[in-house]
């Protein structure tokens, strides 16, 4: 196992079965920082793709959610004690391999429930230079493409998740939703959770097609879909 990364006992990534171009892109990212996508302690975790909605605001946002779910239920049932859940559209940072294992370290001796590596927070606080930072239970933050749990809060994680699930919309206590936005309901209802974030991020979203939101026509057309990727392929890598 590399050495900054063995403060997890498992690493997720989901992905769903048919996106073998971000499965792709995902495997190239690890490869850049010393991991393997099908080498423990990463797995590759087969993402959700429901039929209805549900209640939740599209197949994509339903699936999402589904997904952290089913990977949290595993962890949990399989007792781990720390876990890493990434979103197969991450990006990691140019300096990741310079900056995570100081991070790694601080978080080895640093107590801790949920830690953002990726993350928009709303509204945003000044930056400070400070490697983690704990922000209160109130603070906004979007996004789960980049975020760990510890084991300790695995169960009590699942059980708001699945009372969400249950719910109708717009219930006042929280309805099917988007899953970042289950998390920030989650920490404000327990202030006693502690919330790192690394600053600045550690990885962010790279662009491409996306299945939560409803595609453009360029991400539905089969051959455009394909020559649109390769020209994302070819910013991202003219932006690093």
């Amino acid at each position: 196992m590399t050495e900054p990364f063995n403060i997890f006992d498992a690493i997720f990534v989901i992905n769903l079965r048919s996106r073998q171009d971000r499965r792709q892109e995902m495997a190239e990212q690890l490869r850049r920082i010393g991991m393997d996508l099908y080498r423990s302690p990463v797995r590759l975790f087969p993402a959700a793709r429901p039929e209805s909605l549900a209640g939740f605001p599209s197949l994509g946002a339903r699936g999402c959610f589904e997904s952290h779910l089913g990977v949290i239920q595993l962890a949990c049932k399989e007792g781990h004690r720390r876990i890493l859940i990434l979103e197969d559209d991450l990006d990691f940072v140019s300096d990741f391999s310079v900056r995570f294992p100081e991070i790694s370290s601080e978080l080895r001796h640093r107590p801790w429930d949920i830690v953002y590596g990726g993350y928009e927070l709303t509204p945003p606080i000044p930056l400070s230079s400070e490697r983690l930072v704990e922000i209160s239970s109130d603070t906004g933050l979007r996004t789960s493409h980049f975020v760990g749990f510890d084991g300790n809060i695995l169960p009590e994680l699942i059980a708001y998740l699945e009372a969400i699930c249950g719910r109708p919309p717009g219930h006042p206590d929280g309805g099917p939703m988007h899953v970042d936005g289950a998390y920030g309901l989650f920490r404000r209802a327990h202030p006693e959770f502690r919330t790192l974030i690394a600053i600045p991020e550690l990885g962010y979203q790279r662009a491409s097609r996306s299945d939560i939101t409803p595609g453009r026509w360029y991400d539905r057309v089969p051959v455009v879909r394909n020559v649109v990727g390769q020209l994302r392929r070819l910013r991202r890598m003219n932006a690093k």
